[in-house]
């Protein structure tokens, strides 16, 4: 899957379909960056809780998840994941999936794992009641095509359930990054095709009863180090020489310094949900 560019004006911030087949190869990107959403964020009802309760799904039901990543969603809703849901978790990353799998291995809940490609969903048509796509939708290239895959897969009545960003998330952050080097691929950067903005249109055009949820959430960061690990495993800075680097983490903590070693963010996440009719 790669980023989609809505017009060539924003194509040095898009990252290419290499550099992020090669953020989530492993899992160790993406870890990096849960760790400061985990240790800094101010809402203590947690993301992924809040996402389990947005479902509305029969029992029993089954469930498809597009771009699972460590499998976080169902690891943190173990204590109350109904026996009778049949859930299929899937990446497009195996590496990601091997992860996934040791995090659930203990779960007690028996999951099947597929390498999916969302635009070529491998199940025959109305199967699944529900399928979740994770902050995962603004990579995908082919838009149209996914959510065509998605609603045929599909059956009559079973919702998808789109969790993304607004096209303002974690601003104060991207503005650091372009005031060091306006020219590094920052992956926030990256969301611009599929927003709790413009998001909504792009469901209702395959799906009905469609509705944007908001997750109310801020970053109050006092570790800044823990900011630059972030900014590294969320940006194609990995070949920067050592000195460019050193550069990077010297702005980051005079950042700080200014702010008086208090660096907030504003978030804005939710899920866009919508029914096949």
């Amino acid at each position: 899957m790669t980023p989609h560019s809505p017009d060539t004006a924003h194509e040095e911030h898009i990252i290419s379909q290499r550099t992020v087949a090669e953020q989530y190869r492993t899992s160790s990107n993406l870890e990096a960056r849960i760790r400061l959403h985990e240790r800094f964020g101010t809402n203590r009802y947690r993301w992924h809780r809040w996402v389990f309760d947005q479902f509305d799904l029969p029992r029993p039901a089954r469930v498809l998840e597009l771009g699972c990543g460590i499998g976080k969603l169902w690891l943190e809703n173990s204590d109350r994941l109904p026996q009778d849901w049949d859930v299929t978790l899937s990446d497009f990353s195996e590496g990601m999936l091997h992860k996934t799998r040791e995090n659930l291995a203990g779960s007690g809940h028996d999951f099947a794992f597929r390498v999916i490609d969302a635009r070529r969903i491998p199940f025959e048509p109305e199967q699944f009641d529900a399928v979740i796509a994770n902050h995962m939708l603004y990579y995908v290239d082919d838009k149209p095509r996914a959510f065509s895959e998605m609603r045929r897969v599909l059956k009559r009545g079973g919702r998808l359930y789109a969790a993304t960003n607004g096209g303002k998330h974690m601003q104060e952050l991207v503005n650091l990054i372009e005031a060091f080097d306006a020219s590094i691929p920052f992956i926030e950067r990256t969301i611009e095709g599929f927003t709790l903005e413009n998001g909504a249109q792009q469901v209702a055009e395959w799906f009905g009863d469609v509705e944007v949820r908001r997750y109310p959430d801020m970053l109050v960061v006092t570790d800044e180090n823990a900011l630059l690990d972030y900014i590294l495993s969320a940006s194609s800075v990995f070949d920067l020489p050592g000195p460019r680097k050193a550069e990077l983490a010297k702005f980051v903590m005079e950042q700080f310094a200014l702010r008086s070693g208090v660096f907030t963010i504003a978030k804005d996440a939710g899920i866009i949900g919508g029914k096949r009719i």
